[in-house]
């Protein structure tokens, strides 16, 4: 587990449960590391699985921004007016957000390049971006967990904290609400899974039991066979 001041305690109704950000937080440390591989995994000329991977790509990157875009907008500010002598740490947020964008550039200029033909040599191209994004990325979230969320924890009350997760819920489209609860629960602990199942209704944890984990199941596979046995 990363470095964090919080624990994995249950949430208590005084303030924010900030650990479960630590959770979501490991769907982007374990994707950013796959994304790599996967590429470099890629036979020369495999465009159909190029388009695979690409597709888990757009889908990363498309979640991490999202992810990013709450916290400017529903975090930063809020901790700006109450955390005043916190300000620069805040500020360090913002600017680790600009460079991880400016990561994601570099990868957006390979990608495109790379998905239409498979090319080896964009290939790496790119799977080198994925790593130099990686760095960037794994130094952000360590420090947000390190420092950051225990002043959300003090400065945010528990409806702005719950907020981010409703807000970052809505833009998860129907479809994929499944894989998107597998990915949370992947490595979770037993008490973290009670708790974000905790969270759906009855109709939900029922479906997932009888559908969708194994439709998270068959997706892991899909995208993470050729990876097997490197």
């Amino acid at each position: 587990m990363s470095p964090s001041s919080t624990t994995d305690e249950l949430p208590r109704a005084e303030r924010p449960y900030t650990h479960e950000m630590v959770v979501v937080h490991r769907v982007f440390r374990r994707e950013s590391a796959l994304l790599p591989r996967l590429v470099r995994a890629v036979p020369d000329g495999g465009t159909v699985r190029a388009a695979r991977v690409a597709g888990h790509l757009r889908e990363y990157v498309d979640g991490l921004h999202h992810h990013h875009a709450l916290e400017d907008e529903l975090v930063w500010p809020l901790l700006h007016a109450r955390a005043a002598r916190d300000g620069a740490l805040v500020d360090r947020m913002e600017e680790q957000h600009r460079r991880i964008d400016a990561t994601l550039g570099a990868v957006a200029e390979w990608a495109p390049v790379w998905e239409r033909a498979a090319d080896r040599i964009a290939g790496e191209e790119l799977a080198l971006a994925l790593d130099a994004h990686r760095i960037v990325l794994l130094e952000h979230l360590d420090d947000e967990e390190r420092s950051v969320l225990p002043l959300v924890a003090e400065h945010l009350s528990v409806a702005e904290w719950d907020l981010v997760g409703t807000r970052g819920l809505e833009r998860i489209p129907r479809n994929k609400l499944f894989i998107a609860l597998g990915a949370l629960l992947e490595e979770a602990t037993p008490q973290e899974r009670r708790f974000f199942l905790g969270k759906a209704p009855l109709l939900g944890r029922l479906l997932w039991a009888a559908v969708g984990r194994r439709q998270y199941a068959a997706a892991v596979r899909t995208l993470r066979g050729p990876l097997e046995g490197r």
